[in-house]
């Protein structure tokens, strides 16, 4: 089988893989929150609590994705 760069691999399985397809789209939600706040002039403790507790759901999708796509490359 072909050996695809990471974008191709994460396209791939974003289409075949309904488990890396969910992280995708955490990991895109998450962005999209950490975003919204990061363009506030001032952050509460709440929202900067929100924040740092996206940042590591969004690490933590982004780890279980690599996961996935490291098994993938080994069973190529």
């Amino acid at each position: 089988m072909e050996r695809l760069n990471p974008e191709d691999m994460k396209a791939r399985l974003i289409q075949t893989d309904d488990e890396f397809r969910r992280l995708a789209l955490a990991h895109s939600e998450y962005e999209r929150k950490i975003q919204a706040l990061e363009s506030l002039p001032r952050l509460s403790e709440e929202q900067q609590m929100e924040e740092v507790k996206l940042k590591k759901l969004k690490l933590h999708a982004k780890d279980l994705m690599a996961q996935i796509m490291s098994r993938h490359r080994v069973s190529v």
